[in-house]
Parts: C-alpha cells; structure tokens; sequence
C-alpha cells in the first residue's frame, strides 16, 4: 500500500487514472483501501493540483461506485461458486456472509446504505450478498449511489479541507476507521438488545 501511495504522489498529474485504477482492483478484492484512496485524491487536490479538484473527486467515485457493480455481478453470477478459489476462501468468510444475508432479510434497503459507511471488508460483502441474494439492479444502484456520494463526498470535503496534515491524515486513517466500526458494532448491539428486550415484554 506504501509503494501505491508513494507512486500515485509522485505521478500527481496523472492521479486520477492512477486512484481510478487502485479502485477497480479493490472491486477484484485485491487490499486497496477505499478509504485511503479518497482521503489521497482530495490531499492532492488541496496541496497539489488544485486544478483537478473536480476531476479527483469524479475519477474517484466512479472507481468507488463500479467496483460496487463489479463485486454485485460477481455474487450474482458466480454465487457459491466463489468459495472454490483459494485467494477468495481465504478474504471471504462464510460466517460474514451468513450475518449479511440475515441483515438484509430484517433491514433490506437499509442496510446497504448504512453498511457503505463502514470499511474493513463489509461493503464487499454487502455487494457480494445483494449479488447473491439476486437483489434487483435498479434496486441496488440507487441504494449503493446514494450511499456512495454520501460517504465520498463527506469523506472526501473532510480530507480536501485538512489537506495540508496529509502526514496526519495518513497516520490516523486506521484510527478513525476503528472508531467508525466500534461506533457501529456498539450501536449495532444496542439496537438488537432493544428489540429483544421489546419483544420479552410483548411476550409478558
């Protein structure tokens, strides 16, 4: 990941092509971070070529958003197929996929816009599940869309604007997203225990 970003800020110009790229192999589960990648494009378009502000940001989300597409297809058409590759068996566990499955069946919509927030493996998953769960296109573009120019453009606006710490912003990425993810399982378990606690008294 080093030498990528090394290699994207040295070839600054020609950036876009260069995060559009990172993106569409992290479609292919290759460990690119979606995360990283904005918060680079939006610190060199703050410090760099601020010419390009506006193509970063473009390049950026249409690599965000077709890797979306491409991981859908792929739970669509392959299925449980996918398990017979070794690199894929080993990125993608069952369990996971199991839980996803179960949220969307209770949550449905809900849970592929709130899911695109969270990093560390689950948006592939989400993507795969709505593939596999054979969730309509149409359905799921404009799910994943919204969810995509949310999460992009507040990620992306936070980073542009504090551009010049990229040191710090680069230092504190994994920070941050450890804080989103527990932010989540804590609200996540909150809300389970509500339910259930809800339903006990029904019972009652």
């Amino acid at each position: 990941m080093d030498t990528i970003i090394q290699f994207i800020t040295d070839h600054a110009t020609h950036a876009h092509w260069l995060i559009f790229g990172a993106l569409i192999l992290a479609g292919l589960n290759i460990p690119v971070s979606e995360d990283l990648m904005i918060i680079i494009s939006a610190v060199l378009a703050a410090t760099v070529v601020p010419e390009n502000v506006y193509i970063l940001f473009i390049f950026v989300f249409m690599g965000c958003y077709l890797s979306d597409w491409m991981v859908y297809w792929m739970g669509r058409l392959l299925g449980r197929r996918l398990w017979e590759f070794r690199w894929f068996a080993r990125t993608f566990k069952k369990k996971r996929l199991y839980q996803t499955q179960r949220y969307f069946a209770k949550y449905g919509f809900l849970t592929l816009l709130v899911g695109r927030f969270i990093p560390f493996g689950v948006r592939n998953c989400l993507f795969l599940t709505a593939g596999m769960g054979k969730m309509r296109f149409g359905k799921f573009l404009i799910a994943d869309g919204i969810a995509c120019v949310c999460s992009n453009t507040l990620l992306f606006t936070l980073a542009y604007t504090l551009g010049k710490n990229y040191h710090s912003l680069v230092r504190y990425i994994k920070t941050f997203n450890i804080f989103i993810f527990s932010a989540f399982v804590v609200t996540l378990i909150a809300f389970i225990w509500y339910k259930r606690k809800k339903k006990v008294r029904t019972v009652k």
